[in-house]
């Protein structure tokens, strides 16, 4: 059977739902993908800068060491897709991580399923501990952390082990999508399980209802794949991830002995519409960051 999704929930009511934490996700009116950095940094994304000062003169050039931002259902994994396809680089979801503990049953994997049900997010040791040795593997390598961290102390603790190897991050890009648009994007997405591949009703069927495209296997509505739920993470997102985005938005660009992420904010409906601004970043920021070859 094809899968079918409805729902009774009226956007009205999921506002309701929501608590009056700092909203991130604007641009309830927006039809065209727009870039915002902040003033001060605008010249230093426009000169094609590839890294800020790391507390040490001895790392020249840096490497793209990038994190992806925004509301559940925002797009993050289709943009960081075609990042990958396009450039050559490493790719870190914190949400992969939690998915082979769950499959593998392991004693995090089964907290993370009680904890995903109920919309909340994982307590922060826990997932630093997950995502450190992570980090850690991806040494002097491109790359991209999708997931990690949504918290201010999450945050804080990243910065803290990446300042310690002369890693920081230096951009960090979030994705500002109207919530109703992504409201409809949830209740049209089913997923691969076992390998994480997600399908949409309206925009990416599965080439067979119902079937993964590469294992023929069913495909799955997430636990968390329910207005109910979604206004709970939304909920979440908000009080928590709120505060570690104004942390990367308002901090300096320069501080004492301690580098900072250039914060980039791209507002749009649809991934078509945020792709060719990311990439446009990107080729600006890290004008030698690789570009995959396509075999002919």
């Amino acid at each position: 059977m094809s899968p079918s999704f409805s729902t009774s929930l009226s956007t009205s009511r999921l506002w309701a739902l929501r608590s009056p934490a700092p909203r991130f996700c604007y641009g309830l009116n927006t039809s065209i993908a727009r870039c915002t950095v902040r003033s001060s940094d605008a010249h230093l994304l426009s000169r094609g800068a590839r890294g800020f000062a790391t507390g040490t003169q001895h790392e020249a050039p840096t490497q793209m060491r990038m994190l992806i931002v925004g509301c559940p259902g925002s797009g993050k994994g289709t943009l960081s897709s075609r990042l990958l396809k396009k450039f050559d680089v490493q790719y870190l979801s914190a949400g992969d991580v939690l998915r082979s503990h769950i499959s593998r049953n392991t004693e995090i994997g089964k907290q993370a399923s009680v904890v995903i049900a109920k919309g909340s997010l994982m307590p922060d040791d826990i997932m630093m501990k997950l995502v450190g040795s992570e980090v850690d593997a991806l040494a002097d390598t491109d790359w991209l952390l999708d997931g990690f961290p949504r918290t201010l102390g999450q945050a804080k603790m990243l910065d803290e082990v990446l300042q310690r190897r002369y890693k920081p991050l230096n951009l960090v890009v979030n994705l500002d999508v109207p919530e109703g648009i992504i409201l409809q994007r949830i209740m049209d997405r089913w997923t691969h399980i076992p390998s994480g591949r997600i399908y949409n009703l309206s925009y990416n069927p599965p080439q067979v209802p119902g079937k993964d495209d590469v294992t023929g296997e069913p495909l799955e509505k997430r636990p968390d794949d329910n207005p109910h739920v979604f206004a709970k993470r939304l909920t979440s997102f908000h009080s928590s991830t709120g505060p570690m985005l104004e942390y990367y938005r308002d901090r300096p660009t320069t501080g004492a002995g301690q580098a900072q992420a250039l914060y980039v904010n791209l507002e749009g409906s649809t991934s078509d519409e945020l792709w060719p601004k990311l990439a446009d970043v990107l080729e600006q920021r890290f004008p030698s960051l690789m570009h995959k070859t396509i075999a002919q």
